[in-house]
């Protein structure tokens, strides 16, 4: 039985409450508090749970009944659609699932309201006060709350973070804006299990159809200037259609997903940013978790999967490691070298995504020999998509 038996975790998306879940599994009651008055549903871009994503979230109940589409492999192809490689799935393992986040948020929040997990609107954290046998929270409008342990589950702008080490770095930008629609356009031959990834000479673009309904696809725009989603959407949906259909009009498919969606249908996620390494998890008894300490870019596709993992693995280590600073110490150690490969190479990935027309040629003649040699599915995704945490096993503090 875990001597930590209370704790206030601090953000209501999705790492929050699978943290919360994970630590009532632990035998700790957990309670989430979110800035927001109202919950996020309906909110979000489309996302991808890999199968280290899932094998985390069934630990707490949540892999059931998720309204994903199966991916079962992934297709390379360059601005004339020519297939450079292909990459399938891995044997023993289920297939990758593409949502929305707005459905993977649904389902944590009604597995956590169905565990008794308690949630709390409008609770905007404003500072916390420690002492030796717990810590307070307290939050804008006044109230507090003390726990054994605070969990920061706030995102890549962490209040937590700030708090923890007020020299923390904040979230860079990838020189990369974000946009997704569905078009009304269906690419001949593309099978409904497949994502494509299309590097055309002017950008990359990324697509999968929907069954009956077309096709949903999302790109990338180099962008000098960083822009919130907030100020993206400042500018209307028409304008930015003018300008990445003027982007893709020489790529195929690009150019017909583009001419098949209506401009408002268009769906800006602004900048796409990183978090660099955080020097410091944890201090006394707060700890972060999710994107508050480790945020890799989207082209990752692992975001939402490495929360669910490290949300599991803090639950396991307070479960099995009485002192606090001793089970945060630990948590760090089994999360962030995994955390930080990753983030490495999805921002070699970007990097692809923003390669000019002579660069992208030349990736169109290596590609094809490298997927047929050395680039087997196995060796690119087989250590990030085996990645199992064994519940039951005890945690070895150290």
């Amino acid at each position: 039985m875990s001597a930590i038996k209370t704790a206030a975790v601090v953000g209501g998306g999705i790492a929050g409450p699978v943290t919360a879940l994970a630590l009532r599994r632990a035998g700790i009651e957990a309670t989430v508090y979110e800035a927001y008055e109202n919950t996020a549903d309906g909110r979000g871009a489309m996302l991808m749970v890999a199968p280290n994503g899932l094998s985390a979230l069934e630990v707490v109940g949540v892999d059931q009944g998720l309204a994903g589409q199966p991916i079962h492999r992934m297709a390379m192809t360059d601005g004339r659609g020519r297939r450079m490689g292909e990459f399938g799935g891995l044997t023993g393992l289920p297939p990758s699932q593409v949502m929305w986040r707005a459905d993977l948020y649904g389902a944590v929040r009604e597995r956590a309201a169905a565990a008794g997990v308690r949630t709390v609107y409008g609770k905007r954290l404003a500072g916390v006060e420690e002492t030796p046998a717990g810590v307070t929270a307290e939050f804008a409008d006044g109230t507090r709350v003390t726990a054994d342990v605070l969990v920061g589950a706030d995102g890549i702008r962490s209040t937590v973070r700030r708090l923890i080490d007020p020299a923390a770095p904040g979230p860079r930008y990838t020189g990369l804006l974000g946009f997704g629609a569905f078009s009304k356009a269906e690419v001949p031959r593309a099978r409904t299990d497949t994502m494509y990834f299309a590097f055309g000479e002017h950008g990359f673009l990324g697509y999968w159809p929907v069954p009956g309904q077309g096709t949903a696809w999302f790109g990338n725009l180099p962008y000098d200037e960083p822009l919130s989603a907030e100020q993206a959407r400042a500018t209307p949906s028409a304008a930015w259609m003018r300008i990445l259909r003027e982007k893709f009009a020489g790529d195929v498919p690009g150019r017909d997903l583009l001419r098949g969606t209506d401009d408002d249908e268009l769906l800006t996620f602004g900048g796409l940013e990183i978090l660099p390494s955080v020097p410091t998890w944890h201090r006394g008894r707060m700890v972060l978790v999710g994107d508050a300490a480790h945020a890799p870019s989207s082209s990752s596709g692992q975001g939402a999967s490495l929360a669910a993992e490290s949300a599991v693995q803090l639950a396991r280590c307070l479960r099995d490691i009485p002192d606090p600073d001793t089970a945060f110490a630990t948590y760090e150690r089994l999360r962030r070298g995994r955390v930080e490969k990753v983030a490495a190479q999805a921002a070699k990935t970007n990097s692809q995504k923003s390669m000019g027309p002579v660069a992208t040629k030349i990736m169109a003649l290596l590609m094809p020999l490298a997927t047929r040699t050395f680039l087997t599915p196995e060796k690119v995704f087989g250590w990030t998509h085996r990645y199992r945490i064994d519940w039951g096993a005890p945690v070895v503090p150290g």
